[in-house]
């Protein structure tokens, strides 16, 4: 009987955690967009690139997997760092799912990073619904955002790179564009 009603509470146990499992996409609340930061390539594994929402750090995350950042749909600027900057100017849609593939490439002191918007029909799109489709995401933990964010303020680290996008990138070549219409169709998220 001990038997049996252990074994009935690990599975409620799993059966209340398996949404923290979750993989695949998810959608997003009603008034927001959800954006996947995905690296589809094992090349610098090691590397970890920041990632920001105009002047706030959203998560961190290495090697060939993904991150699912849901904000308020509309104009934003998402940006990640590392040796160098990459910034997406966006216009979202409420409801709708993007996805963004992250470069890595060689760097003098670090690897630099590349921001490149997909749609459905990008030839990498496969591998990148793949993977999302094959794991869960990488969760930055709260604690970990809030300290981050508070270092990095105490720096003036984002306000320094905020004014620099203002003054010199931002109608320069590191800066893309995802456009209202570059969602991915809720059929090909399957």
């Amino acid at each position: 009987m001990k038997k049996i009603r252990l074994l009935l509470f690990v599975l409620v146990l799993f059966c209340i955690k398996a949404p923290a499992f979750a993989q695949g996409f998810t959608p997003p609340a009603e008034s927001n967009a959800v954006v996947y930061f995905v690296r589809v390539s094992n090349y610098g594994y090691a590397v970890s690139f920041e990632y920001f929402d105009n002047d706030k750090f959203i998560g961190i995350f290495k090697g060939k997997n993904y991150m699912r950042y849901e904000c308020p749909a509309g104009e934003r600027l998402l940006w990640a760092s590392s040796e160098d900057k990459e910034f997406l100017k966006c216009n979202l849609k409420a409801g709708e799912t993007y996805i963004v593939l992250v470069n890595i490439e060689m760097g003098a002191w670090k690897a630099r990073i590349g921001l490149e918007p997909i749609t459905a029909d990008h030839k990498v799109f496969e591998r990148a619904k793949e993977l999302v489709l094959a794991q869960k995401p990488v969760e930055t933990p709260d604690d970990k955002i809030q300290s981050t964010q508070k270092k990095l303020e105490e720096r003036g680290f984002i306000q320094e790179i905020l004014k620099r996008y203002e003054n010199e990138w931002k109608n320069a070549k590191n800066t893309k564009v995802i456009s209202e219409d570059m969602f991915i169709p809720k059929d090909k998220l399957k």
